[in-house]
């Protein structure tokens, strides 16, 4: 691919990468393709057992190309309708992958970079990162990202980010629950590989089922459809083979199936 760089080792770890360094990885037209096209592949492929998505160079991703967005600015109604979206469907694609999604962030993640981070599973930072939803600094709002944002900290947190185009550090992030862990950068690839390895020991088809059940159940009442829908979710994944698996490995005090032979401790 043009703008990105993939590569999965022997233990279904994808690691994609965001590889336009000269512009701090600022994603236009090709970037956002390539990314959906990526996330597409990944999902289908039966050997990716997890995506780590990052960025090559200084930073995570600036957001979009500013070149991209003046060529936006000066385009019809129309081709800016499409342009979004693709840009939309690419961020739903992380989103809904049903491999989990690791954003390791260094640098800056700024707008639509913003969006890439709220939009996966898992992030980690750098102590020194910053992040800001910062549409507005460029008289435009966060608009395709806004749901994404609204979902990773709250709908307060969000308002207050977009409308302040702020930047904020990695310990503010943490706090509002846009990251997962905060490290010094010669620790970064370090805390990745903890959340790797600890993703590595489960189920793959039960983490799949986590994401789309998890997907539909929104903030408040559990209502009788919630509960129908759970009960009729764990019903069928219990009698699934990678259940039996996991409930015969776990009885019989050795590692289920899909753990790397690598991460196998007897022990625990």
């Amino acid at each position: 691919m043009e703008t990105l760089q993939i590569a999965v080792d022997a233990q279904g770890v994808a690691r994609l990468t965001m590889n336009r360094p000269e512009v701090f990885n600022a994603f236009n037209e090709a970037m956002i393709a390539e990314l959906g096209a990526a996330f597409d592949q990944l999902a289908a492929d039966p050997a990716v057992r997890l995506i780590v998505l990052a960025g090559a160079g200084k930073a995570f991703s600036a957001g979009a190309d500013i070149q991209w967005m003046k060529r936006a600015s000066e385009a019809t109604q129309d081709w800016n309708l499409q342009d979004a979206r693709g840009f939309a469907e690419m961020l739903a694609r992380i989103a809904n992958c049903p491999k989990p999604t690791i954003a390791r962030v260094q640098g800056l993640a700024l707008g639509g970079g913003f969006g890439l981070v709220a939009a996966c599973d898992i992030a980690l930072a750098t102590e020194d990162a910053k992040f800001a939803v910062s549409e507005a600094r460029f008289g435009i709002l966060p608009a395709v990202i806004g749901p994404y944002v609204i979902n990773a900290v709250g709908p307060r947190q969000a308002r207050r980010l977009a409308l302040t185009a702020s930047r904020i550090g990695a310990a503010e992030a943490l706090g509002m629950g846009l990251l997962h862990e905060v490290v010094p950068a010669a620790e970064l690839d370090a805390a990745v590989q903890r959340w790797v390895d600890e993703l590595l020991m489960n189920g793959p088809q039960a983490q799949g089922e986590i994401k789309r059940l998890f997907a539909q159940l929104a903030l408040g009442p559990v209502t009788p459809e919630v509960r129908e829908l759970t009960a009729q979710t764990i019903s069928r994944v219990r009698m699934s083979d990678e259940a039996r698996e996991g409930f015969g490995a776990f009885l019989a005090k050795r590692p289920a199936a899909w753990v790397p032979v690598a991460k196998q401790d007897l022990s625990q």
